[in-house]
């Protein structure tokens, strides 16, 4: 198994053959942990062995989690995939700069995770927010539609061939590293709660796209856990004045 690879979240998957055959994608790509987010389908149902062609193994350990911000909380770097625009200011990379990322990030330890939405509707705008950058697929305009193992493979094929000959490139975080989602989430929620003490979110209509754009802010930088702990003594600051 290569060391520190990526973690396939899928969220709210709606049949278990798709589970299954997502499982078997994983392993062609040499990709082995697979987090699912309230799967309506029981993954280690017989279709869905069957659907995995030998790759019951990744089935087994898939971890079940009841919202993506549970799934993400010990990550640090995250990608969601999504083929619509979205009204949000984020990195779109084609899955090859995304997989040359996610390379130079496995060396210096960071952890990263991949988010892919259910069938038909594909990825909320509260799921995508928590993601640092958008893997786009480049795919005929007439038909661009995959199926969810479909764009697993894709995905994963591009990170497997990093693995052959990766990068000797390394991120230099000055001896404080990324913060993980959980670090993160917690300080915006911190943030957000003395807004909410201050008034700002007063106008309940433009709420969620308020809080929706100040993580946005934040999640796109990429904080350490260093600069979290500055915010934290700002915003600390200011409000004992």
């Amino acid at each position: 198994m290569l060391p520190n690879q990526p973690v396939i979240i899928l969220v709210e998957p709606q049949l278990a053959e798709n589970v299954g055959m997502t499982a078997r994608a994983m392993m062609n790509c040499g990709l082995y942990h697979l987090r699912l987010v309230n799967p309506r389908e029981d993954h280690l149902s017989p279709k869905a062995v069957a659907a995995s062609s030998g790759a019951d193994k990744i089935l087994r350990n898939a971890e079940i989690y009841a919202s993506v911000e549970a799934a993400v909380a010990d990550l640090q770097q995250i990608y969601a995939t999504t083929a619509r625009r979205r009204d949000m200011i984020k990195p779109v990379e084609t899955a090859d700069f995304a997989a040359a990322q996610i390379t130079e990030a496995q060396q210096t330890s960071i952890k990263c995770g991949i988010l892919f939405g259910p069938e038909r509707t594909g990825l909320h705008n509260d799921d995508v927010c928590l993601a640092d950058a958008i893997i786009e697929i480049p795919l005929n305009p007439e038909h661009c539609s995959l199926n969810l193992s479909q764009a697993v493979l894709l995905v994963g094929y591009e990170w497997y061939k990093r693995q052959i000959n990766p990068p000797q490139a390394r991120l230099v975080t000055n001896k404080t590293t990324p913060a993980d989602k959980e670090k993160v989430l917690q300080f915006l929620k911190h943030f957000e709660a003395k807004l909410d003490n201050c008034g700002n979110f007063r106008i309940e209509e433009k709420r969620e796209r308020m809080i929706i754009n100040l993580r946005n802010i934040f999640i796109r930088n990429q904080l350490t856990e260093q600069e979290l702990n500055t915010l934290y003594g700002i915003i600390n600051y200011l409000n004992s004045r």
